[in-house]
């Protein structure tokens, strides 16, 4: 027993020095193949090899980056090319080598030509406790920015150099299948002739093959690389109410195209937003002037150029006046009548309207000024005529109103009914002529004759003043249901006596 116990002890030791030597040789010699084999070397979890486009082996963590039903050269690509955009899309037949496309990233697609066959590999340096840490905390930021991009009520999507779409999030993939898009990849929104890199922002439609209302979206592309992000907003509700607001716009110019009022509205930044043909023709400014948006101290200066407004002795005050005008009109209180060098009257109103903006309205009242100042004339004319008769003239309106009165009537009532703000009514009238005059029935049958609004005739009667003068007024209905009040002085005759004395 002890024999072979001492065989075993030594059997251990030759074991153990065996093992020494063995090491001490292999720093002296070198390194044996696989023990210094380089990290790089190592047989790379991620590999596939391929006959033309069909992956006819692979390892288990490539096959993992397959989500498609077929395992092709196309499938493995659309897996590996975020990290390396530059990975065509058919297989090379040559040995290729692909970098990966982001800064510090020292991973590489290795192409490589076994037989008759190519061999795709993925190297990559071994990872240590801080990248794994790295990477932990990278996946955990991925899937925040997967989720919230994913689930975005807004569609999200990438599209590569040839524009197909190769990403994109729930709210594209709904819209896409609402399209029915032809073929997977292809694009839903119409992109410009020239590619995106032509565009930053545009609006676009998304029609329905279901004949449902058109969707409107604004999309943002910016530039990734060889691939492109787009951001879609639905603005649908702004596009009709854009649409709706430009209908009601052209009703209201049909509208105001009819109106000779010259109207001209301008928006809250202060730049013409409508007028109608009247403002044209009033104003003679050019429909091409107009049409292109004016500011508002532009369209007063253009009138003023064209003598269409008064002119100002001075053009600073001008503008202190125009900007009064302005501020004015914005609160309502701003009407004027400009008397133009042509001998043209325009009435120009401001009024301020929602949001801000300011109405203009130019009315031509050079027709109405006229028939205005004849009218004018032909009272002046008729006072002075009234005011040559003898007899004392009122002329009261319809409700009792004294209207009318003549010099004849001033002297002999010792009133001036125009000296006052005050309207005299013919009950005010009469108590003035009955205090002057001696009891009279007449003036309550007077007073109650001008109200009256039927059944009237002419008719007179004889007062005496206190003076002893006798008068005869006389009461006549005219037009409209007025009544003309006039009063004749009759010059006492003398006594026959006395006239026989101067006879004799």
């Amino acid at each position: 027993m002890i024999d072979i116990y001492n065989i075993l002890i030594v059997c251990a030791a030759a074991l153990v020095t065996a093992l020494v030597i063995l090491a001490l040789l292999g720093k002296a010699g070198g390194e044996t193949p696989h023990a210094g084999r380089p990290a790089s070397d190592a047989e790379p979890a991620i590999s596939a090899l391929f006959r033309g486009q069909d992956i006819v082996d692979a390892t288990d963590e490539a096959r993992a980056l397959i989500t498609g039903s077929e395992e092709t050269w196309a499938e493995l690509s659309a897996a590996l090319r975020p990290r390396f955009p530059s990975l065509p899309r058919k297989a090379p037949t040559e040995r290729r080598l692909f970098a990966s496309g982001s800064p510090g990233d020292d991973g590489y697609l290795e192409l490589e030509q076994v037989g008759s066959r190519m061999r795709l590999s993925l190297c990559d340096r071994p990872a240590n406790s801080a990248d794994l840490h790295q990477l932990r905390a990278a996946q955990t930021e991925l899937e925040v920015l997967r989720t919230a991009l994913g689930t975005a009520p807004n569609p999200i999507w990438k599209s590569d150099e040839t524009g197909r779409t190769d990403w994109s999030n729930k709210a594209y993939e709904s819209l896409a299948a609402d399209v029915a898009s032809p073929e997977p990849g292809a694009p839903i929104f119409d992109m410009p002739p020239g590619g995106p890199e032509h565009m930053r922002t545009r609006r676009t439609c998304l029609a329905s093959p279901k004949g449902d209302a058109q969707r409107w979206f604004d999309i943002t592309s910016a530039q990734q690389g060889n691939a492109w992000l787009h951001y879609g907003i639905d603005v649908t509700a702004v596009v009709r109410a854009e649409i709706a607001q430009r209908n009601f716009v052209q009703t209201l110019t049909k509208t105001f195209a009819h109106l000779p009022i010259g109207l001209a509205i301008f928006d809250r930044n202060r730049q013409l937003a409508l007028f109608n043909p009247a403002m044209i023709d009033l104003t003679q400014l050019s429909a091409e002037f107009l049409s292109g948006r004016p500011n508002l101290l532009s369209f007063f200066d253009r009138l003023r150029e064209g003598r269409m407004m008064p002119e100002p002795k001075n053009y600073n005050d001008w503008r202190e006046q125009m900007a009064d005008l302005v501020a004015a009109a914005s609160d309502d209180r701003y009407s004027e009548t400009w008397s133009l060098p042509s001998g043209l009257t325009y009435k120009v109103t401001g009024r301020p309207h929602p949001d801000g903006a300011i109405a203009f309205l130019i009315e031509d009242i050079s027709a109405e000024i006229s028939l205005t100042r004849r009218f004018r004339s032909e009272l002046e004319l008729s006072q002075c005529v009234i005011d040559t008769l003898d007899d004392a003239i009122a002329i009261f309106s319809q409700n009792g109103v004294l209207t009318f009165s003549n010099a004849a009537y001033r002297t002999l009532w010792k009133s001036d009914p125009d000296s006052s703000f005050a309207e005299l009514t013919v009950v005010d009238a009469t108590r003035q002529w009955q205090e002057m005059c001696k009891p009279s029935p007449i003036w309550g049958e007077l007073r109650d004759f001008v109200v009256q609004g039927h059944d009237r005739a002419a008719w007179e009667m004889h007062v005496e003043h206190k003076n002893n003068m006798r008068i005869l007024c006389r009461v006549t209905p005219v037009a409209g249901g007025s009544t003309l009040v006039s009063f004749n002085c009759e010059t006492p005759a003398l006594p026959q006596r006395q006239l026989n004395t101067e006879g004799v």
